[in-house]
């Protein structure tokens, strides 16, 4: 059965395996620059011009697995010598043009970049275009299209440009680090830091120093987890983790069941709330729309919450968090979060993780996976939020109509929060996700697609009989 999803993704995930073997094996300095011919050993390439640049490439792949520019404070990076296959990008007319008479292109543009030969073709002047796409939208013949790169069209923040190489470029200022444009990226030239040798690093130490019981190391796994790693049962993922060195394996849903509680009452006493589990979305609100930063909820997101509390009652753990998630990556690394979370590892980094020690966890026996309620498990997707916290105020006895505004994907953020801006927001609730499907759509998930939601649902079903108040009771 296949583990990812795309070819890019295994590409990724051979330097993330071969970097860690290295790492657990204290051999990585030593032998950084063997990884590139590891990966492509022969003298031909079937996926760059010849294999001296194909290597080239995986050196910077290999700087990104170990954390990469630590001067770029943002977690998502380009690798500007793997940018240089996509077209430039903006609107062109394709040879459908039909030369007609109607010119409907030429009156719908209001910047003067349509001109036409003496065959009556259409042409587009770039330095007067505008890239607004109404000539686009009225050619009787879709004879203009948008040549915008992958990239370009995943960011939906507009945070991608070009610069003078032709590369792509990212504005950090407008960045959310959701990691969109990783995931659409043909060519990989895009991708995620990874903290993963901090993380052996961490387990390493624990074990070194178990006899002394220097410190234990805590997995919080994203309730998205088991939508994942198709090919085993959760319950051998769970294993997997413990044999990896983790002390104790907890989902990050029980956390998400004390968000709900806590978040259903401070709906209830403002009256009006955004959701703050999701960083790119907490983000996009401080970037786009700094006005409505009052709104967003002081609750901290669940793997943050969850982590406090092991922090707080555990003495000397070691929290790191796993999931879909790139921005949660930057979520770990600001001021009031950090002294929780020592680091973050996604799915695909998890898998690395496995194959780097040999372990096939599909032969493993199950270990267990109960701490969380329904409610908790059903925040991996889009709507999961929103269900949740009206079930908490209905556990708590809160009398409040809720009128949530479910968002998946951060377009439809986007409509919300220009609506709440302008006192146009029918409802009193925004559940905001990045990412389209919710956690399930994360750019760091071994694979997408609808059936993830089916599996998270079928998954939250398995607690049913607990309520949000049970799974959260059992930490007193």
């Amino acid at each position: 059965m296949r583990k990812f999803d795309t070819k890019v993704q295994h590409l990724k995930y051979k330097v993330l395996r071969e970097v860690a073997r290295l790492a657990w094996n204290d051999k990585l300095l030593d032998n950084i620059m063997d990884i590139p011919k590891l990966i492509v050993p022969g003298k031909e390439s079937t996926m760059r011009c010849c294999v001296y640049k194909e290597r080239a490439i995986l050196g910077e792949r290999v700087k990104l697995a170990m954390g990469g520019d630590k001067d770029n404070p943002n977690i998502i990076e380009v690798i500007d010598i793997a940018c240089d296959e996509c077209p430039v990008g903006g609107y062109e007319v394709t040879n459908a043009c039909r030369g007609c008479l109607a010119h409907r292109c030429e009156d719908v543009c209001k910047f003067g970049a349509i001109t036409f030969d003496s065959n009556h073709v259409a042409h587009i002047d770039k330095t007067k275009c505008k890239e607004c796409g109404a000539c686009s939208k009225v050619c009787p013949f879709t004879a203009i299209v948008s040549r915008k790169r992958p990239c370009q069209n995943a960011c939906k923040v507009k945070a991608i440009s070009m610069n003078n190489e032709k590369a792509a470029m990212i504005d950090n200022s407008k960045c959310i680090q959701c990691g969109a444009c990783v995931y659409q990226c043909p060519f990989g030239a895009i991708t995620d830091k990874s903290f993963m040798v901090n993380a052996i690093d961490i387990l390493k130490k624990s074990q070194r120093n178990a006899a002394n019981g220097n410190y234990k190391v805590y997995a919080i796994v994203a309730p998205s987890i088991s939508s994942q790693f198709s090919y085993a049962k959760l319950g051998q993922v769970v294993t997997g983790l413990k044999m990896l060195g983790f002390h104790d394996v907890i989902e990050a849903a029980l956390g998400a069941d004390m968000v709900a509680l806590e978040e259903a009452k401070e709906l209830s006493e403002k009256g009006l709330l955004t959701s703050s589990c999701c960083p790119a979305f907490v983000q996009y609100i401080k970037s786009a729309f700094p006005n409505l930063v009052e709104h967003i909820s002081h609750n901290m997101s669940p793997m943050v919450v969850l982590a406090k509390y092991i922090k707080e009652t555990t003495p000397n753990a070691k929290v790191i968090f796993i999931g879909p998630c790139t921005a949660k990556k930057a979520e770990a690394q600001l001021e009031e979060v950090k002294q929780y979370v020592d680091t973050v590892l996604t799915f695909e980094e998890l898998q690395a993780l496995f194959d780097s020690r040999d372990l096939d966890i599909a032969s493993l026996e199950e270990g267990v996976l109960d701490n969380a309620s329904y409610y908790g498990r059903i925040f991996a997707r889009s709507g999961g939020l929103t269900d949740a916290a009206a079930q908490a105020m209905k556990e708590q006895g809160i009398d409040f109509e809720i009128k949530p505004v479910v968002c998946d994907g951060i377009e439809a953020c986007r409509v919300a929060l220009l609506k709440l801006s302008k006192n146009l927001l029918d409802g009193n609730f925004i559940e905001g996700m990045a990412c389209i499907g919710g956690c399930i759509g994360g750019a760091g998930c071994l694979t997408h697609g609808e059936k993830n939601k089916a599996e998270v649902d079928k998954y939250g079903r398995e607690a049913l009989e607990t309520s949000i108040s049970d799974a959260v009771s059992m930490l007193k």
